[in-house]
């Protein structure tokens, strides 16, 4: 398996399979910032309003478009979308045989533009759930907090700090843990003030 981060930011996500599955795929393909569309004839769970929902049985034209395809229907239906799917050159991800499929998603943990990401190559899900649940307990939102604090103070090296030595031991120095442990004590405030008077100070 190669790991992966995908930019799906305005790409279409088609979903076929409106169930408990295919909504879990659906609410992240969105949060991930995709256009979505649900393929299933009986939605019986609520989806965002944001989600398209086409009530029909799948078609290889539901297809059209994709950028990226989850199958959680049937598993005759699910062969049949990965079938089409490849046809088309699309990746896909098959829930009912992800061996079949193009990709498999791990168990993820998220703390703003922060991303954890846990794979066991499908050997043990429930361990991967595991690690991700232990994750969640040591990376706690101070860090999505500091992720964009870093963000923003990199914008601002680049653009004032000439010396390419200088600007890499600067960011560096500001992604030590010590600063987020200032962070936890002292807030953003005065955090973001303090690395820039480390940087204005050592120009």
């Amino acid at each position: 398996m190669f790991p992966i981060v995908l930019n799906l930011s305005s790409k279409l996500v088609v979903v076929i399979g409106g169930g408990t599955v295919g909504a879990r795929k659906a609410a992240a393909s969105l949060a991930s910032g995709a256009v979505v569309r649900v393929v299933d004839p009986r939605v019986a769970l609520a989806l965002p309003p944001e989600v398209v929902h086409l009530s029909a049985s799948y078609q290889a034209d539901h297809l059209d478009g994709a950028a990226l395809v989850f199958a959680c229907a049937t598993s005759e239906v699910n062969a049949q979308v990965v079938s089409d799917a490849h046809t088309r050159g699309i990746w896909v991800n098959a829930a009912t045989s992800p061996g079949e499929g193009d990709f498999t998603l791990p168990a993820v943990v998220r703390r703003g533009e922060l991303t954890l990401a846990v794979s066991t190559g499908g050997a043990s899900p429930a361990l991967a759930r595991k690690i991700r649940e232990k994750l969640e307990a040591e990376y706690d939102e101070a860090f999505a907090e500091w992720v964009a604090l870093l963000a923003e103070v990199r914008a601002e090296v680049l653009a004032t700090v000439p010396d390419e030595a200088r600007r890499r031991e600067l960011l560096d120095g500001f992604a030590d843990w010590v600063w987020l442990a200032r962070l936890r004590a002292e807030g953003a405030d005065k955090v973001r003030e303090a690395m820039r008077t480390v940087g204005l100070v050592r120009k």
